[in-house]
Formats: structure tokens, C-alpha cells, sequence
């Protein structure tokens, strides 16, 4: 059966109840409402002329200007997003993921530009980066918090954050740096979770690790060949690691679904030096390709003596689930097609769009058929029949 109208509404308008308070006025608070209703919405691109047009605006002015000048705090949006996502699809065996995705731009002027690697592009480009918290369950996964990198090119250039309206406060952090920080924000917010991981550039940062190890939390770290581990009271790479691997002691499992089917890989598990904290354990888990066994990934695995290996595999693919929250929120709400170049145009475009997929993450949890965001078809209808072919449960 499909979710009928009326609840769609229903939720929709339990989330704008939530965010009402963040609005100092009434016409304010109708915009923000016309722009997540804009992100959600079928057209191609969620610029601000065809947002307009969808609208039923003749300008993009007015949606311009309410994102430049009206008044309300974008981290209290975010606060809000966090916990409607948690209360909505947290579980305390939760995973929150560390990734960043790249927003390809022209010119100089957008905050944070700069020629620098994207993922995205798989090479360096012009463009900004952005650095997400996302939280996963067995219900559903999305964004809960946003960071923009700026680099030091940036924060050192007065004239470049005077232009592009940076806070005096806002200083040069590293990409791990803003990644702990919105880990201790979710921790102090009470977001339920037991597990972290994500990449190498996370993975590798010592204080990370060090910090969820203090804090209980357990993590599947991805680590690169530079980083080192401490094998039989000696420091050893992960590169010298991968170069004199065994030839026992594989086995095949999967990790997690794909757009291909199970994403099974060969793995091999061995303890490394315990930590301090009684009955948990660390491990260096190892991922090997079934077609090309030169490739290899590593990850650092810290987690309660006796935990299976199955748990610490599947969280190592929990990982591709914020790929697949980009990819998402790319096309369907818009994360990435905004024409904003401030600071506060940033964070305000993307904290609408997240709350826009953290709305269809929730719908969809309720769902018996999760099939994945990218196959709906709204119509023109404010919310109405969202996510054709989708057996939303009535």
C-alpha cells in the first residue's frame, strides 16, 4: 500500500512544527516551508529561477533574499534535524559515519573555493568541501550535521572573509577537526550510537581514535598504508603490513548490499596491541578484492573482547552508506545546486536540504519496501503521491 497523502502532510507539518520556532516571523517561516517544498520537488535542477518557477514566483528574489537576509540560526535547524533523524531511525547499536563530498564551482568568489581534491571528481578541482556527520541504522541513514572546510588560504585572507561574510570566530580546522567536533556535539546531543567509521582521512587521525576510545565508543576506521600500528610492542605501517600478508586465514563474507547485489571481498582479521580499557579489544581487519587481490584496504578496529567479526565487517560497509546519502541528496534535494557564494548561504542551502532527505528518510523507514530515494517520481502537488513505486506503508 502506498503512504497516503494525508500522512505525508502529516508529517511534513509535525516537521515544520518543530521548525517553527527557529523563525522570528510568520512570513519568514512560510519560505522556509516553500523552500524545503521547492528541494522536495520534481524539477531538474533546485536553482533559484526553476525553485521560483515551481513555486509559482516570477523572480528567484524573494527566495534569494530569505536566504541572505532573513533572520533565524541555521544550527538550531540543524539541532532540530538531528534529533527528529534519531528520534525517527536511532537505535543504540547506531553507526555515525565521516565522509565529505565536493561541490564543484567557478571563479574565486563562493566561500572556501579553492583547487583542491574532490571526491566527487576523483582528481583536484575548483571547488568547496564539505564535511558530514551522517547517521546510519538498520531503519534508514541521512546527514545529521555539516561543516565547510575552509582552507588556509582562506582563513588567513581578511578580504576574502570579509566578502564572503566568514564570523571573526571562524577559524583554519582540519577536516578531522570538524569531524570530532560534530562527533562531540552528537555525543553531548544524545544521539544514540555505538559505532563510528569512515575513511583514511579520518581514520588515520590519532585524536579521533584516541577520543572514542576515552569516550566508549567503537569504531571501523579505514587507515591508509602510511599509517602506523603497534604490532607486538612494535610500530609497524599498514603498508609493511599489506606487502607480508598470510596466505591462511581468509575468509569470504559480504559487506553489505550494493547497486550490484552483496559486496563480498576476502578478509583477514588479526589483534594488535590491547588497549587500556578492560574487555575491549583492537584489531587491523583487511579487505581483499576477489578480482584484483593487489587491492587492499585496511581498517583499525577498536570494540568489546568477543564482538564477531561479522559485526565489525558490516559496519565497515555501513561506510558506502554515505555515498549513497550524497548521491542522494545530490539529486534529489538539490545539496549541491545552489548559486549561494556566502558563508551563511552555504550552510543555510545545505541544512534545508538535509532536513528535505531527513523528511523522505523517515517516510521511507516506514516503508516495506525501501527501494532507494533516486526511483521517486513526485508529482507537481505540494508533497503529494512523493516517491512513486516506493510501498510506502499506509
Amino acid at each position: 500500500m502506498e503512504i497516503k497523502k494525508q500522512e505525508i502532510d502529516q508529517e511534513f507539518n509535525e516537521l515544520m512544527r518543530r521548525l517553527g520556532p527557529v523563525f522570528v516571523s510568520d512570513p519568514t517561516f512560510r519560505m522556509a516551508q516553500k523552500y524545503i517544498k521547492g528541494l522536495m520537488g520534481p524539477i531538474e535542477r533546485k536553482n533559484g529561477w526553476q525553485i521560483a518557477e515551481y513555486l509559482g514566483d516570477t523572480t528567484p528574489y524573494r527566495l534569494q533574499q530569505f536566504i541572505y537576509r532573513s533572520i533565524y540560526e541555521t544550527d538550531a535547524m540543524r539541532d532540530i534535524m538531528r534529533t527528529y533523524v534519531t528520534e525517527n531511525i536511532g537505535e543504540e547499536d547506531g553507526i555515525e559515519v565521516l565522509d565529505e563530498t565536493g561541490f564543484l564551482k567557478q571563479g574565486t568568489k563562493s566561500c572556501g573555493v579553492a583547487r583542491q581534491y574532490s571526491g566527487t571528481a576523483g582528481r583536484v578541482e575548483n571547488c568547496q568541501i564539505g564535511v558530514f556527520l551522517t547517521y546510519a541504522s538498520s531503519k534508514g541513514h541521512c546527514p545529521i550535521d555539516r561543516r565547510l572546510y575552509l582552507p588556509q588560504v582562506w582563513a588567513q585572507d581578511s578580504q576574502r572573509r570579509k566578502e564572503a561574510g566568514v564570523p571573526e570566530e571562524v577559524e583554519f580546522r582540519t577536516k578531522p577537526q570538524l569531524a570530532l567536533r560534530m562527533i562531540k556535539e552528537s555525543t553531548e546531543a544524545g544521539v544514540p550510537f555505538r559505532w563510528v567509521t569512515g575513511d583514511c582521512v579520518y581514520g588515520d587521525n590519532r585524536v579521533i581514535r584516541e577520543w572514542l576510545e576515552r569516550n566508549g565508543k567503537c569504531y571501523v576506521l579505514c587507515v591508509s598504508s602510511k599509517e602506523y600500528i603497534n604490532e607486538v610492542d612494535e610500530y609497524v605501517s599498514v603498508g609493511s603490513v599489506l606487502k607480508s600478508l598470510p596466505t591462511e586465514g581468509w575468509f569470504e563474507a559480504s559487506c553489505g548490499d550494493g547497486s550490484k547485489g552483496a559486496r563480498v571481498y576476502d578478509w583477514l582479521i588479526r589483534e594488535i596491541a590491547s588497549p587500556w580499557q578492560e574487555g575491549f579489544k583492537r584489531w587491523l581487519l583487511v579487505r581483499r578484492s576477489q578480482t584484483d587481490p593487489s587491492d587492499l584496504q585496511a581498517y583499525i578496529c577498536f570494540a568489546p573482547d568477543g564482538t564477531p567479526k561479522e559485526k565489525l565487517i558490516t559496519v565497515a560497509g555501513t561506510r558506502w552508506t554515505v555515498e549513497t546519502c550524497f548521491k542522494e541528496s545530490k539529486s534529489e534535494v538539490g545539496l549541491d545546486q545552489y548559486e549561494f557564494r556566502s558563508y551563511n548561504g552555504w550552510y543555510r542551502h545545505i541544512t534545508f536540504a538535509c532536513i528535505a532527505l531527513a523528511l523522505l528518510t523517515v517516510l521511507s523507514s516506514r516503508s516495506l519496501d525501501t527501494k532507494s530515494l533516486q526511483e521517486h517520481n513526485p508529482s507537481n502537488s505540494s508533497l503529494e503521491a512523493f516517491k512513486k513505486g516506493r510501498n510506502l506503508r499506509a
